[in-house]
C-alpha cells in the first residue's frame, strides 16, 4: 500500500486507526510488565536454587540497586503504554 493510500484510509476511519494504535500501545505495554515481573521471578528462582535466599527478608538485600532501578523502569513504561491505551481508546470514542 502506498502511503497516500494509508492517509486516506485514516482520514476515512479515523476512530478505527486510532483503536489500532491503543491495541499497539496495550499489548506493548501488557507485555513489558509481564516479562519483567517473569525476569524478577527467575532472578529469585536462580538466587533460591543457588542457596542464596534464605528468608523474605533477604530477598531485598539480594537484588543489586541496578536490577531493581531497571525493574522499576521497565514497570513505569509498561504502565505509561496501559495509560496510553487507555486514553487512545477513550479518544477514539469521541471522534
Amino acid at each position: 500500500m502506498s502511503l497516500q493510500m494509508l492517509w486516506s484510509l485514516f482520514l476515512a476511519h479515523p476512530a478505527v486507526a486510532m483503536n489500532a494504535l491503543a491495541l499497539f500501545f496495550g499489548l506493548a505495554g501488557a507485555w513489558l510488565c509481564l516479562m519483567t515481573r517473569l525476569r524478577e521471578q527467575r532472578g529469585q528462582a536462580r538466587m533460591l536454587a543457588q542457596g542464596e535466599l534464605e528468608s523474605l527478608s533477604a530477598e531485598a538485600e539480594a537484588c543489586d540497586e541496578r536490577t531493581l532501578r531497571i525493574n522499576r523502569f521497565f514497570y513505569r513504561f509498561g504502565g505509561a503504554c496501559l495509560a496510553a491505551a487507555l486514553l487512545l481508546s477513550w479518544f477514539s470514542t469521541r471522534l
